[in-house]
């Protein structure tokens, strides 16, 4: 098997030099190249045709930002891993990032030059052999005819439901969330009825900038949510980075900082189960775009006490890994592509 090529994109000279480093020392993978700004990146990237790129937010002349949309432009889909620092101003244009196509990103520990970021080495090379094999995928795609996304339903799909039945959603992604995650929350209307929990997989100190983007063009409120916090129809919580987010009792969020589930905190499952055991049968989950099997538990608990579930079909997807794993434990309703989602919950709702 071929090794991934990879292209590394950082006005640091020593930062290009440790990235490299992580790099070539993987098995599987190799640096073809390096950049320091994206006019250098963009001059170069047909002629070396990388199966993925590394690329700073900011950088002078032109920064990560400035780049995507070049990509966009041009049509260059190769697939961008995005590296940014923790300031405000970094998440900000990280989400930006992600919405105009970046497929993850990675946060730099402190500043745009630091020895600290040696501690990401595992993270960066497990995105991207996830992003080569996008890229593997996105080719392979190229030669096949696409045929319409199909809707499947499970013979456990629930039976017509009454009005006012459904209490709350909780959703679920990773890889390609954001983005997925936009384009169903912007898509429903702002009386909705019922509370809707998130959980996106993403660091601390991004969480922030995701809910007020999302909030800005959303009709529903959207909020990074806080411990003990109430619980209000027509809101959208989002789970902060660094915590998991479960549902009490009382009906009240709470935050906590227990183990990783699956590597992340926060984690889909945590939420998942702590929602059932709240809503019950009143509950719909959603699984999204995303690498690893977060979630497969928790869809399981949930169609178990009488609620409804929804994957994400593979023809809409950045990563079909949380979706599959979701669909192989045989409890979800129906498959549906992204597109087709908001609908679906609205026809639940009876809005």
């Amino acid at each position: 098997m071929d090794n991934i090529k990879v292209l590394v994109v950082d006005d640091s000279i020593l930062m290009r030099r440790m990235i490299s480093d992580m790099i070539n020392e993987a098995k599987g993978m190799e640096v073809i190249d390096t950049a320091k700004n994206g006019l250098e990146l963009i001059e170069k990237i047909n002629m070396l045709n990388p199966d993925v790129v590394t690329l700073d937010v900011e950088m002078p002349k032109m920064d990560g930002l400035e780049v995507l949309k070049v990509f966009k432009e041009r049509n260059i889909n190769t697939p961008v891993i995005m590296l940014s620092s923790l300031s405000k101003k970094g998440a900000e244009i990280t989400m930006k990032c992600l919405e105009l196509g970046a497929l993850d990103f990675l946060s730099k520990p402190s500043g745009s030059i630091s020895l600290d970021i040696n501690r990401l080495q595992d993270e960066l090379i497990h995105k991207i052999r996830c992003a080569g094999e996008k890229k593997k995928i996105n080719k392979s795609k190229s030669f096949e005819v696409m045929h319409k996304p199909k809707v499947e339903k499970s013979k456990f799909s629930n039976i017509e439901r009454s009005y006012g039945e459904y209490k709350a959603i909780v959703i679920g992604a990773s890889t390609g969330g954001p983005k997925a995650i936009h384009s169903l929350i912007t898509s429903l209307p702002k009386e909705l009825g019922i509370p809707i929990f998130i959980v996106q997989h993403m660091p601390a100190g991004f969480t922030k900038a995701f809910a007020d983007r999302l909030n800005n063009s959303s009709n529903l409120e959207v909020v990074e949510a806080s411990h003990m916090s109430e619980i209000i129809n027509n809101k959208v919580y989002i789970a902060p980075g660094g915590y998991h987010m479960e549902i009490n009792n009382e009906k009240k969020i709470t935050l906590n900082e227990e183990p990783t589930l699956w590597g992340v905190r926060p984690a889909v499952d945590k939420l998942f189960i702590s929602a059932s055991k709240v809503y019950g049968k009143g509950l719909i989950s959603v699984i999204l775009t995303g690498m690893g099997r977060d979630g497969a538990q928790g869809t399981e608990i949930i169609k178990d006490a009488g609620g409804y579930t929804i994957s994400e079909d593979q023809s809409t997807c950045t990563i079909y890994g949380m979706p599959k794993a979701a669909y192989d434990t045989g409890r979800v309703d129906e498959v549906l592509p992204l597109h087709d989602i908001p609908a679906k919950l609205l026809a639940l709702l009876k809005r």
